[in-house]
């Protein structure tokens, strides 16, 4: 029986609908939007303006004509950074971030753009006081994961863009392990900069993600190319969304995002986080009880999202999710979770720990039999 616990890495299975869209988009479509008037091409572009209002319904976005299509969230982030940030501006950030944030901040650094990391606890929380006393004049932007990948810690984002709104400074959130299990309403919370992947809990295929940009945002492009409007100029046009999805789009991929924010509108938001959280808790509960076992996190499941990590002394994170892959076909994750500075935050550096994350389509006998493999693994 193969267990798949890695959907903080990338969701498996999809919904159904998310595979037949993906071909449907192959094999009946085939043209791209905006690269011609034939009724394929039209369809095309109906199918993308389609997936646009999916994500707008999900986010309670008002203009959907405000998401830019990215291929990953990453590629999100640093289009929000790079497209807004200068020589001079202050950022505001979090021990708590994954790679994808942290390493375009510390290329800007390099073109003087100063960055302030405040540190979480040992429970990967982030006071939002600690990030309000980091402001300066200067402050450009808070930008911080929603959920943390490595522990599941939840931070406090309507202090966060209360704080933003109050200094007058952009609010950037990575949604990466959030959208889709945790309730975002970008105009309530005060999000100006949104970026999610497609291929995590929105359940759409890898090589997808969005970026919303708020009217507050002046955002340049990162990439010049074709855009299939403005074809007179030899300048990159800076209207949304067109000139900030130079090149062709993925629309097999994005069919399937479509089809998967669809399934995620369909079950509830809130519904898929608390069962997600009820197998995480369960997990949690049962691996409190090994010997040697130490969980990494808050320890509150409200404040946890679907995401346990842990490690089990005198034994290797690596080691073990080699063991339960090829003794008991479980998918798991071991590691630095590209986000090294979070393990130093939490003391797991630099070994990492084993990090488990179900998703929608997990279940409590999985669960159960995920504990009962660790307990076989450590066993001397």
């Amino acid at each position: 029986m193969a267990i798949y616990l890695d959907n903080a890495a990338t969701s498996h299975p999809k919904p159904e609908s998310v595979y037949r869209a993906v071909m449907h988009a192959m094999r009946e479509i085939g043209a791209s939007p905006g690269r011609g008037g034939h009724r394929r091409s039209l369809e095309a572009g109906r199918l993308l303006l389609q997936a646009r209002e999916a994500i707008a319904a999900l986010f309670s976005i008002p203009d959907s004509s405000r998401i830019i299509m990215t291929h990953s969230a990453t590629e999100a982030l640093n289009l929000a950074l790079r497209g807004v940030l200068v020589h001079g501006d202050h950022v505001v950030t979090t021990s708590m971030e994954h790679n994808s944030l942290m390493r375009p901040l510390a290329a800007l650094r390099a073109s003087g753009v100063e960055v302030t990391v405040v540190r979480g606890d040992g429970t990967g929380m982030v006071d939002p006081a600690d990030v309000r006393r980091a402001l300066r004049p200067a402050t450009r932007m808070i930008a911080l994961a929603h959920i943390s990948n490595v522990c599941g810690a939840i931070q406090a984002i309507d202090s966060m863009g209360a704080i933003a709104r109050e200094a007058g400074v952009l609010f950037l959130l990575d949604a990466a392990q959030s959208a889709g299990s945790e309730p975002i309403d970008v105009k309530r919370t005060g999000i100006d900069l949104l970026a999610a992947p497609g291929h995590k809990g929105l359940y759409g295929p890898q090589g997808t993600g969005f970026l919303y940009v708020s009217p507050a945002v002046p955002l340049k492009p990162l990439l010049q190319g074709g855009t299939g409007s403005s074809s007179t100029a030899e300048e990159q046009p800076l209207t949304l969304p067109e000139g900030f999805e130079a090149g062709t789009h993925n629309l097999p991929g994005i069919a399937g995002l479509k089809a998967g924010v669809e399934f995620v509108l369909e079950q509830g938001v809130a519904v898929i986080g608390d069962k997600e959280r009820r197998l995480v808790t369960l997990a949690a509960e049962r691996l409190a009880e090994l010997p040697d076992v130490t969980l990494y996190g808050p320890s509150d499941p409200a404040l946890r999202g679907s995401v346990l990590s842990f490690t089990v002394a005198g034994t290797d994170p690596a080691a073990l999710a080699f063991m339960l892959d090829h003794s008991h076909d479980i998918a798991v994750r071991a590691g630095l979770h590209c986000a090294p500075q979070a393990h130093r935050t939490l003391g797991t550096f630099p070994g990492g720990a084993l990090r488990m994350s179900p998703g929608w389509f997990s279940t409590g006998e999985e669960i159960a039999i995920f504990c009962d493999a660790v307990v076989e693994c450590c066993r001397p």
